[in-house]
């Protein structure tokens, strides 16, 4: 093609070749790297990626593909960033407000899973975990009560309350923004907090972050946490549990130097003025058994 005829990059036919190209092996991996790139340029990519013919099944075949890597892990920085490449237009397609619910229904998010549960700490896993929390991310970013109740029902939190233990600062605060927005919305915040729900779970998870003495979180981590607390105390159990539970570092002026962020201080200020006047000031640490339950 002459280079006068050479597509724009936000020419629809360049979009209807970079999809065609998907389906053909020897393309498919440069077409993925573009897709990616150029995601933003292109307002009905969503569409396009759901409901053109043989799309999502070229695109799950690359998430399966790379199973075998996991374990035991040999997974490389190439296959990882081609498998990102795939995550990133999940996220494009989980993101929107109409192909959210059938992305749902297909079950697409059941296929990433076997990325959280991967513990090796090499940069291509940490990538790979990063960009799929991406995904669970952008399901829940608008406190969606379908994306929300299926979340509930798979094993989300328990995966999420995971790396928010042994995840890199960027997992970390990925996670917890997720599970954030499952509280947000009442399903989630009724669902976390009734008597079989993993609510001790989450409060020692949410301990640990705030009193580790390896890392403090950063100012975007804890601004995240203190609105998991705050989003808690709405709760009965919530509100009776840690009101004189709630961990010493948030009440002891810990993270004053934290206090230049505005958001961060008025989260904080609005933590401890859930707290009662007059209420015992001893904090009890949430502790983990040997068979990893939390003791109350």
């Amino acid at each position: 093609m002459p280079s006068s005829e050479v597509p724009a990059s936000d020419d629809p036919i360049l979009l209807e070749r970079l999809l065609l190209d998907l389906l053909d092996p020897e393309l498919k991996g440069h077409a993925l790297l573009e897709l990616r790139k150029k995601r933003e340029m292109f307002p009905d990519l969503a569409h396009l990626l759901w409901y053109s013919f043989g799309t999502i099944a070229a695109l799950v075949q690359e998430i399966v593909r790379i199973y075998p890597a996991l374990s035991p892990p040999t997974l490389t920085l190439a296959a990882s960033t081609r498998v990102c490449n795939v995550l990133a237009l999940f996220q494009c397609i989980a993101s929107h407000p109409e192909t959210r619910s059938p992305f749902i229904k297909a079950h697409i998010p059941l296929y990433l899973y076997p990325f959280l549960h991967t513990v090796d700490k090499a940069q291509p896993f940490e990538y790979l975990r990063l960009t799929t929390l991406g995904v669970i991310g952008a399901l829940v970013k608008n406190e969606d009560t379908e994306a929300t109740v299926y979340l509930l029902e798979s094993e989300t939190i328990s995966l999420c309350l995971k790396i928010m233990e042994i995840g890199n600062e960027p997992s970390k605060t990925v996670s917890t923004f997720i599970l954030l927005k499952l509280l947000l919305n009442d399903v989630g915040l009724h669902h976390c907090c009734n008597t079989h729900g993993p609510f001790y779970e989450i409060a020692f998870a949410l301990q640990e972050m705030v009193s580790s003495r390896d890392a403090r979180p950063s100012a975007r981590l804890l601004k995240c946490i203190v609105r998991c607390y705050l989003r808690l105390f709405d709760h009965p159990r919530g509100r009776a549990v840690f009101k004189t539970r709630l961990p010493i570092v948030l009440q002891n002026g810990t993270f004053n130097d934290y206090l230049d962020d505005p958001s961060v201080q008025e989260c904080l200020q609005q933590l401890l003025a859930k707290l009662e006047v007059g209420s015992p000031n001893q904090f009890v640490p949430f502790l983990r058994r040997n068979d990893n339950s939390i003791v109350p």
